[in-house]
Order: structure tokens, then sequence, then C-alpha cells
């Protein structure tokens, strides 16, 4: 993150305990401009989308995880919906729709946008004329998306606006948008926090809804001692400057396991890997529950 880009974050989360330029100064495993490493065609993309009002920045270390495993990553900042988005040029635009009133049916209106936006992307790296010079690596029938609050729930619309994403992951997104009656049948996982997300629960009926439209595998997995920014780099941060977010599990402990069901996830679908973490509780993560929504269970 730039400087001013860590300014506005910490002010929209009224965090004043720290330094403006703290954000700017994380220290991350990526290098600016390393060249990537793989034969032609040979690569799964995953595209990844934040939360409303979020960078693409806080999903660093779950890129990190996949780009580390040989997968393409393209993290989107979805500008004007971001607190700030830095141009090539320097110029910073900031969140418009956190100011406009979100009355009935506008958030499954964003969620129609951001599948635009990542329909472009998609367009970007994959079209006659790519713009990112190691885009020949990219296997295009090995395509698929994950995102986190907002960006999870566009994940579903985006699917089902676009075929060339051929599975997906919604982490703790509440969905707007509807499955049509044909459904959707390509992989899908639900991973969310259980205060939210537990079946039954009147905040739960969003993810039960798409859960009777999708056709093919699916997965609804439970974190407990979750909350909402446990699934991304923030969850880590604030543990490191002693703030308060009400998790019961550790920011970095909540990254693991978030970065191994992830990965594990697209390792089967775009890959081909049969992963058995995906088809039972684990001991090494008994953080994960798995849950039966027509059952109303857990475990």
């Amino acid at each position: 993150m730039t400087a001013k880009e860590s300014e506005l974050l910490l002010k929209d989360g009224k965090i004043t305990t720290v330094p403006a330029d703290t954000l700017s100064k994380t220290r991350t495993n990526a290098f600016t401009d390393a060249r990537p490493a793989g034969r032609g065609h040979s690569l799964p993309l995953v595209v990844l989308s934040p939360g409303h009002s979020k960078p693409r920045s806080e999903l660093t270390g779950l890129a990190e995880e996949l780009a580390s495993r040989g997968y393409v990553v393209a993290a989107i900042d979805h500008t004007y919906e971001n607190v700030a988005t830095t141009f090539p040029d320097g110029r910073v635009t900031t969140c418009v729709t956190c100011e406009i009133t979100k009355g009935k049916g506008w958030w499954a209106k964003l969620e129609k946008s951001r599948a635009a936006d990542v329909s472009f992307v998609l367009d970007q790296l994959t079209g006659a004329h790519p713009k990112w010079k190691g885009a020949g690596l990219i296997d295009t029938s090995k395509i698929a998306m994950a995102g986190q609050s907002a960006g999870g729930a566009s994940t579903v619309t985006a699917m089902l606006e676009d075929s060339r994403l051929r599975a997906g992951i919604d982490v703790d997104g509440t969905v707007e948008s509807t499955v049509p009656a044909s459904g959707l049948s390509r992989p899908f996982l639900f991973l969310g926090k259980p205060a939210t997300y537990t079946p039954g629960k009147s905040e739960a009926a969003s993810w039960e809804h798409v859960w009777t439209g999708l056709t093919g595998w699916k997965r609804w997995l439970l974190m407990t001692g979750a909350v909402h920014l446990s699934f991304t780099d923030l969850g880590v941060l604030v543990d490191q400057v002693g703030i308060e977010i009400g998790a019961d599990i550790a920011g970095a402990r909540a990254m693991d396991i978030t970065r191994r069901y992830v990965t594990a996830f697209f390792d089967q679908h775009l890959r081909g890997k049969p992963q058995p973490l995906l088809n039972k509780s684990s001991a090494s993560y008994p953080e994960i529950t798995f849950c039966r929504p027509p059952e109303k269970t857990c475990a």
C-alpha cells in the first residue's frame, strides 16, 4: 500500500493509535516485477475480490500462498468502492459507494458491477492482446474466483455471468443475488463465521438460498472463533498493533486455516488433485466444522 492508501484506510476504520503510514510499511513476501515461473499455458488463474471499501491488499497473504503454489493471482481494486485506489499516474480515487444510501436491491446491483469488473480483468489477461507480459503462462481452462465479504458474495454472480470461472469461493459474504432455476453446477465453497452463517440463523438465509441452487460439488464450512476480518490480512495486523476486534482465534491461525482450505479447494477443482481435507473434519484444524444446511447441523 502507499502511504496515502494506508492513511485513508486507517481513517475509515477510525484507528488513530498507530502512525498513518503504518500499513504502507507492512512487510510482505512479494516482489515487484519478479519473473514468473512456469511453462506456457500451464498455470491456473485465481481472481480475488476484497470486501466493500477494502483494498485488494487485504488479501495479500492469501494471494502469496496461491502464487507460491503455482497459481497466477489477479487481485482487483474495485475503483470507487475502495477507500483508496492509486493509479499508475499517482491519482487516488476514494470510495463513492460508501456515501450512497443502500436500499433494497443495492447490494445485488453491486454484485453485478463486480462481476463485470471480473469479466473485464479476464478479458485483459486472456484476450488477444493481454496486458500482462506473463499472460501466456495462464491455462484458460482453469480459471476460478474467491472473495471476502462483498467480494465473496460477488463470486456467485460472477460465476453466473461468466462461464470462464470454473469454481468459486465465498468467504463470509452475504449474497443478495439469486441463482436461476437452472442452477449452478460448478464447484462452490462457503467459508464463514458461525455467528452469522450457522444454518438456521436468519443471517444465513442468503447462503441457504444459494445452496439449494448449487447442483455440483459444494461445501459449507465455518471457522470457530472467527469474526469478519479474521479471513483477511487485517486480522493478523490488528493483533500485532493491539487492537481488539472480538475474535476468539488468533489472526495468524485464522489466516493459516483460510489459506489451507482455499488452496485445497483450488487444488482439487482446478488441478484435479483430490483433497481429503474437504471431505470431513480434520484433527489439524479443529476450528473448522462442516455444515449440512438441510438438517441445520454443523460438526
